[in-house]
């Protein structure tokens, strides 16, 4: 056994001093400049840069993809785009249809400039109301009033006719009217009518017609001439919709869908209008993925990929911009000031929420409810200011909202109803760290991992592969470690034991490679009998080399431990294992880094297996040689010289076994 004050020493070598289990919020509070500006674009530089290049190349096949994480508002960024970047209304027009003198079924449709459909109308009446030799002059007022050539031809068209010539019982109608030109429009709720527009149908006296008047346009039609931005999620789930979409996209006109009833279609065509358009398509990476695999199209129609960050990076980026999003989210929620404290408190949840120290969250809706429950118990408290203690509640309350099925599990454990010993030293057993998905939430617990060992030939049996209750990415993480031990002790022998691992009370699927250092370390406790603190779980993955490999949820794993052992009652003893590399990603509940500071719990850090070997075992790794006798490794390598050494004796009869102590002579 190593020497308790060498054992003292390296275990302190490996804690974690409670500075690092928690994002360093007073070097970024240092940066907060003299005056913030809202922005929701802080960090997305990469995107904005994309689209903004495609702004500028108007064609058919030079349309974006906007790829956005969790919590983006889309309308925000949108306009903060457009302001900045100058998104232009100049190719934007006025759309009218007029009454076709020569087929009543077919309206013209002639453009006009933004803003003077109504006007251009009037004067269209005026015009017809004059007799047809007194127009003359109405017709050149028209014409340089009105630079369309579209309404030059129609005044030309019906320069002879009259009121009563004209079929139908109207004249025109305005479908798109720029008064006020949006540079872009916003179709989020998908369908034909809301996309594309509809003509829709009236019935008099039992005849049912189509009229000018019920010719109706969708967002396309409103943002021809400018930028149309569409929900791809809403738009891909309607089949139909999207090859229509495309194939506008490619032909450059848009025609009207012919109006029909359930009994029979209705003849009534309207001329069909000239599309130039910029369309910015809004979904996830994931979706993205999905159009180019499935779609062979999608990538010739939309090559600009801008993807939003869900995070803001402070180890390549001053930290100052990031104020300025928080501005914005703070204008977005309508809450009173925040305190300094607040706003310290604020980052702290916020690169919490990014699993990161060095990141911060640009998720603008979850920050945006965590200020308006902050505000509500500020202005409970009758506090002009926000303050940290309320956003720290507010984020408190929020996690218990979704916490009802983990204390159940928790409290199984606690009952003992789930064996999980955070007591004592046992033989081939460890407390695995896992977290578990259940009814949409996600927290962490603590499972009982076991092995036990038998001859064999070198194998491990996982228990919960047989059981077809093992991953692929688990199965694999059983295979690495397989692998480790070969390295070890099989170099030069067949190694003659084999061992059996198992997920004790688990009854579901059971995949990733985070338990494999917590399984090899078992194994190695059950290899050399020698016992493991079960006050101590583990997580981390490893490598045929035994490096330890960076895992997922180390927070709520580590919670969801501290959770049983506080229960419990903590000992000073309890602890976890995690992986150095996973540094950077711990960010731990103030609860937790109070009793790390007061020495009632502990977070080691490892790169390599034989460091949580000796912190569970307290006893050296050393040597798999016969020289080491008191090493984890050299007490493996003896026993299993000693299998193979019993495995090359000859066979003596049972009798000379039996009696093997004993002087026997023939008769």
């Amino acid at each position: 056994m190593i020497e308790k004050s060498a054992s003292r020493e390296f275990a302190e070598h490996l804690k974690l001093p409670v500075t690092q289990l928690v994002a360093s919020t007073q070097a970024w509070l240092n940066e907060y400049p003299n005056a913030v500006s809202p922005n929701p674009l802080i960090g997305q530089e990469r995107a904005v840069t994309a689209i903004a290049r495609s702004q500028h190349i108007r064609s058919s096949v030079s349309h974006i993809f906007m790829a956005l994480p969790s919590g983006v508002i889309v309308e925000d960024v949108v306009q903060r785009m457009s302001s900045e970047q100058g998104w232009t209304t100049d190719s934007m027009h006025d759309w009218v249809y007029l009454a076709n003198p020569e087929d009543e079924r077919a309206p013209i449709c002639i453009s006009l400039p933004p803003g003077t459909a109504e006007a251009a109308l009037v004067g269209l009446w005026e015009y017809l109301e004059k007799l047809p030799g007194e127009r003359k002059e109405r017709f050149n007022q028209l014409t340089e009033t009105y630079a369309s050539a579209g309404f030059r031809h129609y005044l030309e068209l019906v320069a002879d006719k009259l009121f009563d010539d004209i079929p139908g019982s109207e004249l025109a109608s305005v479908v798109i009217s720029h008064t006020e030109p949006k540079p872009w429009y916003y179709c989020d709720r998908v369908s034909q009518a809301s996309l594309f527009g509809d003509i829709r149908l009236q019935s008099i006296e039992g005849t049912i017609s189509a009229e000018l008047h019920l010719i109706r346009p969708g967002a396309l039609l409103q943002a021809n001439g400018g930028t149309l931005v569409v929900n791809a999620a809403e738009l891909v789930t309607q089949p139909e919709l999207w090859r229509q979409l495309k194939h506008i996209l490619r032909t450059g006109v848009y025609e009207w869908e012919q109006p029909s009833t359930t009994q029979a279609a209705i003849h009534y065509e309207p001329d069909p209008i000239p599309v130039d358009i910029k369309v910015i398509l809004t979904g996830s990476r994931e979706l993205y993925s999905t159009l180019q695999d499935y779609d062979g199209e999608f990538a010739n129609i939309f090559p600009y990929f801008a993807e939003f960050n869900g995070f803001y990076a402070t180890q390549t980026q001053p930290v100052a911009p990031y104020f300025d999003f928080l501005a914005y989210v703070e204008n977005k929620a309508r809450t009173r000031p925040l305190a300094k404290s607040a706003i310290s408190t604020l980052l702290e949840i916020s690169a919490c929420s990014t699993s990161h120290q060095q990141e911060l969250s640009l998720d603008a809706i979850a920050l945006i409810q965590l200020l308006e429950e902050a505000e509500v118990l500020a202005s409970l408290a009758g506090e002009t200011e926000i303050q940290g203690e309320h956003i720290s509640k507010a984020n408190i309350d929020a996690e218990n909202r979704d916490r009802l099925l983990a204390e159940l599990n928790w409290q199984s454990i606690i009952e003992q109803q789930v064996q999980i010993d955070t007591e004592g030293t046992v033989v081939g057993q460890i407390n695995g760290l896992t977290i578990v998905g259940m009814g949409g939430v996600e927290f962490g617990e603590p499972s009982r991992i076991t092995a036990t060992v038998h001859y064999g030939d070198g194998d491990i049996i996982d228990i919960e592969r047989k059981a077809d209750l093992s991953g692929s990415i688990h199965t694999k993480g059983i295979m690495i470690l397989t692998a480790y031990l070969a390295n070890l002790f099989a170099k030069q022998e067949p190694m003659p034991l084999s061992a059996t691992v198992v997920f004790e009370q688990s009854y579901h699927e059971v995949d990733g490679d985070s338990a494999s250092l917590a399984e090899l370390c078992c194994l190695i406790s059950a290899l050399s009998e020698v016992a493991i603190d079960q006050s101590i779980a583990v997580t981390g993955a490893i490598d045929q080399f035994g490096n330890v490999q960076a895992i997922g949820g180390i927070n709520q794993k580590i919670q969801g431990y501290f959770e049983i052992c506080k229960r419990r009652g903590l000992s000073g003893r309890h602890a976890v294992i995690v992986p150095k590399s996973n540094l950077v990603n711990i960010h731990l509940s103030q609860e937790i880094r109070a009793a790390v500071a007061q020495n009632l719990f502990t977070v080691y850090a490892v790169s390599h297996t034989t460091e949580a070997f000796e912190l569970l075992m307290n006893t050296p790794c050393g040597e798999p040689s016969n020289e080491d006798k008191d090493g984890l490794f050299g007490r493996i390598h003896q026993r299993l010289q000693a299998v193979i050494s019993s495995q090359h004796q000859p066979n003596k009869p049972w009798w000379q076994r039996l009696f093997k102590n004993s002087d026997t002579t023939e008769s």
